[in-house]
């Protein structure tokens, strides 16, 4: 859900009942566009973020704590003169925008009882924290707004300061039955779009929320809702009472603070969405729900960032493997092509021994002969060059037949060379879609320089060690120990070094993947909820991620042995077990540390 007014209104609540009437202990600035604030309450202290960043704003109760820098920024040190030591007396949400007030008291240099109002608009790229006075004129800002930048308002020490512009919006708090027939219906708008423009605070997925529980497309206009219902479809008749009910219950559950931050996770345990009311609409999805929405935002835009970083540092590894990858695709199928050609080599050399045993009976010039092939006593007919003798043709196609063998025989071993660095090319790639953490990046990168599709740049291949990455841990049902390799050096490490003669190896059956191992624990009898636990981490972490249903080999790891000349990771096996099983690893405990 975006950063609205309905996320603003939660986070109001939380921090009415843990910062208000806290002491503003320390301020700090750790970004140009970002301030961390240390409230000292009764029982401990709370760190609250206000970031008025373009790209991402902010504002929760934090746990990170940011490095500083040596010397405070000029706003930094302004707010540390008036309000440090402040106390925060109030906290609002004017008009449900997404704008938070502070109203904090403090004592001034004469020690008189002073109120300041520290203001934080999360409004995208126009997000901005502002220092004013009780009287509401500006006495600094963390961005300076001239009318050079905008011409609606300024931002600036000494001007007044006004609310942004509302946009002909209501508050929702605010609207009634006859405001929503006779002013909202009324726009020439699709229901979506006719709630986020009318409402304060409500974005696109809340309003596409409401539509959503009242059972109706949020892209049809509005004009469909005031038809008659005997000339328009079966859900049309009601339309617009429902939308008026689900859109008054939301409203509310507002009013009354019944809030219910959550995050909802997709099939790959992404986060998708976050927000503060049930999202009836992504019912298909797993829904985590936490009581602290500063929890519940910390955690959504630390693993985006951390999705989102990754994809960004990753993105020229993958445009090397990807263009690596079509180059060996094409080189394989051509090969397979010319290798499909040798196939008539020993027809060939058929014809040249038929025309050396039977040459004698050919008469000069002819174009072609007829004669029994002893292997399969049929008859056939050989093609003749007249121009030469029947024993040039015979020498011909001795000729022809040695230079498809040499072929057939250079080929085989250039297609299966081809192919062994196709599959290799095509595991770094399924490595690279589940890399988590950017030493599981800098192991791929290792093994692209090692193995020639990146040069080594500046450094020796034996100088200069990497980090190094570890594998997924995981705990089965039954108390065993499962670890995931996450590359090809993790999986040859974990198969071969990690794990005992007695430890259980699963794979996704000839498809790219991460070798999967179950800890044994001196030969211990698995059970079966175990086996398929391994297996769905075998499947999930695989190139077939996405498919239904994934065909897994395992076996036990004495049965194993390292490919020759293989890439790491690669093994061959000839005693296993398989099953088929669905790429889900929700329910699998994933262990701590």
């Amino acid at each position: 859900m975006a950063f609205d007014g309905i996320v603003i209104a939660n986070i109001i609540h939380e921090l009415n009942t843990t910062i208000l009437n806290g002491r503003i202990y320390k301020i700090y600035q750790p970004e140009p566009d970002e301030l961390n604030l240390i409230i000292k309450v009764p029982g401990g202290n709370y760190r609250l973020l206000l970031s008025a960043s373009a790209t991402l704003p902010l504002l929760y109760l934090s746990s990170e704590n940011k490095n500083n820098p040596m010397t405070a920024p000029a706003f930094c040190m302004l707010l540390r003169k008036h309000i440090g030591n402040g106390r925060i007396i109030r906290i609002e949400q004017p008009g449900f925008e997404r704008i938070v007030v502070f109203h904090i008291e403090h004592l001034n240099e004469m020690g008189d009882l002073c109120r300041k109002k520290l203001i934080i608009e999360i409004m995208g790229k126009h997000s901005n924290i502002i220092f004013c006075d009780e009287q509401d004129s500006i006495i600094d800002s963390i961005k300076r707004i001239g009318a050079q930048t905008s011409s609606v308002r300024e931002v600036l020490p000494g001007r007044h300061y006004e609310l942004p512009p509302s946009q002909d919006k209501i508050s929702p708090l605010d609207v009634t039955k006859d405001y929503f027939e006779q002013n909202m219906l009324t726009k020439p708008l699709n229901l979506c779009k006719m709630i986020y423009t009318s409402l304060t605070g409500f974005s696109p997925v809340a309003a596409n929320e409401i539509c959503d529980r009242a059972g109706l497309d949020g892209d049809i206009s509005t004009g469909m809702l005031r038809q008659d219902a005997d000339t328009e479809a079966w859900h049309i008749a009601n339309g617009a009472e429902q939308l008026w009910e689900k859109l008054s219950e939301v409203v509310e559950q507002i009013r009354q603070e019944e809030f219910q931050p959550g995050i909802y996770y997709d099939e790959e345990d992404t986060p998708i969405e976050f927000s503060s009311i049930c999202l009836t609409m992504y019912s298909d999805m797993e829904w985590r729900q936490n009581p602290s929405i500063s929890a519940v935002l910390q955690e959504y835009y630390a693993a985006k960032n951390n999705v989102t970083r990754i994809r960004q540092k990753s993105s020229d590894l993958r445009r090397v493997v990807s263009t690596a990858i079509e180059r060996t695709a094409k080189k394989y199928d051509l090969q397979c092509s010319q290798l499909k050609d040798t196939e008539k080599r020993d027809k060939y050399k058929v014809y040249g021994e038929l025309i050396h045993t039977y040459g004698y009976g050919i008469e000069p010039e002819a174009k072609s002969f007829q004669a029994l092939n002893y292997y399969t006593n049929e008859e056939i007919t050989i093609p003749l060059d007249p121009t030469l003798t029947p024993m040039e043709n015979s020498r011909k196609y001795f000729a022809r037949y040695n230079k498809l063998k040499r072929t057939f025989e250079a080929l085989t071993e250039q297609v299966a060379q081809t192919r062994q660095e196709l599959e290799h090319l095509q595991s770094i790639q399924t490595a690279l879609d589940i890399t988590l953490e950017e030493t599981d990046l800098a192991d791929i990168k290792r093994e692209l320089m090692e193995y020639g599709y990146i040069r080594f740049k500046g450094q020796s291949k034996k100088k200069g060690k990497l980090p190094k990455s570890s594998p997924l841990h995981y705990i089965s049902s039954d108390g065993f120990h499962m670890y995931v390799g996450k590359n090809n050096y993790q999986n040859e490490e974990l198969t071969f070094k990690t794990a005992n003669g007695g430890d259980l190896w699963f794979h996704a059956k000839q498809i790219p993947g991460s070798h999967v191992i179950v800890k044994t624990e001196g030969n211990q009898e698995i059970p079966d909820r175990t086996y398929e636990e391994a297996a769905r981490l075998a499947a999930y972490y695989s190139a077939a991620r996405t498919s239904t249903k994934v065909d897994i080999d395992y076996t036990r790891r004495s049965n194993l042995k390292k490919t020759p000349g293989g890439a790491p990771g690669f093994v061959v096996y000839h005693t296993n077990y398989s099953m088929t099983i669905e790429p889900d690893i929700r329910g699998i405990q994933e262990a701590e540390g």
